[in-house]
């Protein structure tokens, strides 16, 4: 099938509040391998070594080590929130809910960092190029794929109020065609928000 995309933006500004969270320490077990690692904790590998820069090998860790976890819970939890929010509006219209993918949301919490890094706001990135573009680059393979963005809106009930607002937005939430779905969030300096979605057919 030929791959298309479909994007829509969304611009609100509301200002909100920064939050982080302690790092977690994982202890390597036999078998274990960072990229085991990055899968168990839903993070990316890319993550998990700038955290450990003590690591001169990825490819070799050893049992008892403590490998250092980026700690994203409170992003994942909103996240997660507008992952159940899109999938309540879908069972609405009959329409079967979309898996989450975490390596999706990681693809599409970039997009939201990029915006806040590069000052933009925009589907095609300065550093990425198209989500059509990123999503491959990033190693996701699909055969259809639609984005939503949107800055400015405090928690997901709200974004997810504004998107279902506006045609664009419903249309690719209520897209039949797609079967996963990744959201990104990322917050600026000021506390303003940047959500990303992605959709995809595999």
């Amino acid at each position: 099938m030929k791959k298309r995309i479909i994007l829509t933006l969304l611009f609100v500004l509301i200002l909100s509040t920064n939050t982080f969270a302690q790092s977690l320490q994982h202890t390597v077990v036999p078998g274990d391998t960072l990229w085991k690692i990055a899968v168990k904790y839903q993070i990316g590998l890319s993550e998990i070594i700038s955290a450990n820069p003590q690591i001169k090998d990825p490819n070799l860790i050893y049992p008892g080590q403590k490998i250092t976890v980026p700690n994203i819970d409170e992003i994942k939890a909103l996240e997660n929130e507008v992952i159940r929010l899109v999938n309540s509006e879908r069972a609405k219209k009959g329409l079967p809910a979309l898996k989450a993918n975490w390596q999706v949301s990681r693809v599409a919490r970039y997009k939201s960092q990029d915006m806040i890094d590069r000052n933009y706001f925009s589907h095609t990135s300065p550093t990425y190029g198209s989500p059509f573009r990123m999503l491959e680059s990033f190693g996701i393979s699909f055969s259809a794929a639609g984005e939503n963005i949107a800055m400015g809106l405090r928690t997901p009930s709200e974004v997810m109020r504004a998107w279902m607002g506006s045609p664009g937005h419903r249309a690719n939430i209520l897209n039949p065609s797609y079967n996963e779905i990744g959201v990104g969030l990322a917050k600026s300096s000021r506390g303003v928000c940047y959500w990303t979605q992605m959709f995809i057919k595999r």
